[in-house]
């Protein structure tokens, strides 16, 4: 069993880099896992018309990532996200890409190695890849389809989800500036491997928010937004919640987490987290 709370001092350097460090308050966050951390954000004075954001950092090596949609799941309407996180038992749920509204997803969506029935869509280039086929390479990255390839007839990962590329390699912001103000979900891959969500707990602009990671966090790599406004949503189970607000400590990320979202809306595909089963013996829950 292994819990830390106020672990952020170290951890901030390495995940944020020194610049953001001194740039930007920094919450005491909590480690729900061997492998997962989880804090708060807040990006001012850089960024003034940026909210605290949820941060959560996670470790491919020891973390796995499973792409669920709901048709393939046998359901006849999708789910909510606590009610897939019910359902599929990962530590950790978030909102995967964009859909029509007849549920039906906006771009490649693979699970376990199969194809979803879905597409790729020619302008959002963003590609979240988990769980490669070859055992060499890095369990999970952020792919960004102008510069990557991804070959659909031989995928090289299992999990795969197609979204919008929000910062690329290049420091460019990849989205308008339209003046909408929504909710986001955000995935990034950072310089040490780790995988970044993002989830921010007020309606905010996605360009500006894309130009704030790019002017504030420099071990970014790239960052891709999934589905945002009613849609963007994350959940973590429930039991991890209790066992963490019962313990010492300032919990910030719990109540803005649950405040972050006021409706939680069917979701036809989510990107679930789970400890891979040689790192079990350090999760924060005996299972």
């Amino acid at each position: 069993m292994t819990h830390v709370t106020g672990f952020l001092l170290g951890f901030i350097v390495a995940m944020f880099g020194a610049a953001t460090a001194s740039s930007a308050q920094l919450h005491t966050g909590d480690q729900l896992g061997n492998g997962l951390f989880i804090s708060v954000w807040t990006p001012q004075p850089q960024c003034a018309d940026i909210p605290p954001l949820i941060a959560v950092d996670i470790d491919p090596d020891r973390y796995r990532f499973t792409v669920h949609y709901y048709q393939q799941e046998g359901l006849s309407s999708p789910l909510d996200i606590h009610q897939w996180q019910e359902r599929t038992g990962h530590d950790l749920v978030f909102n995967a890409g964009l859909f029509r509204e007849n549920y039906a997803y906006l771009g490649l969506l693979y699970g376990n190695g199969r194809s979803m029935g879905t597409r790729r869509h020619a302008i959002w280039l963003g590609l979240f890849v988990a769980e490669p086929m070859d055992d060499r390479t890095r369990r999970a990255r952020v792919l960004d389809l102008t510069f990557d390839t991804f070959d659909e007839r031989q995928p090289p990962y299992r999990e795969v989800a197609q979204s919008l590329m929000l910062l690329d390699r290049t420091g460019k912001v990849r989205v308008r500036q339209t003046g909408k103000r929504a909710h986001q979900t955000l995935i990034a891959e950072l310089g040490n491997g780790h995988l970044l969500l993002l989830k921010t707990t007020e309606v905010v602009s996605l360009y500006a928010l894309g130009e704030c990671l790019r002017d504030t966090f420099p071990s970014l790599r790239q960052v891709m937004a999934m589905d945002g406004g009613s849609s963007s949503d994350v959940a973590i189970s429930s039991s991890i919640r209790q066992a963490t607000s019962k313990m010492a400590g300032f919990h910030t990320w719990i109540p803005l987490l649950e405040a972050s979202t006021n409706t939680h809306i069917g979701l036809p595909a989510v990107i679930g987290v789970s400890p891979r089963r040689e790192q079990s013996e350090g999760h924060i829950l005996d299972k």
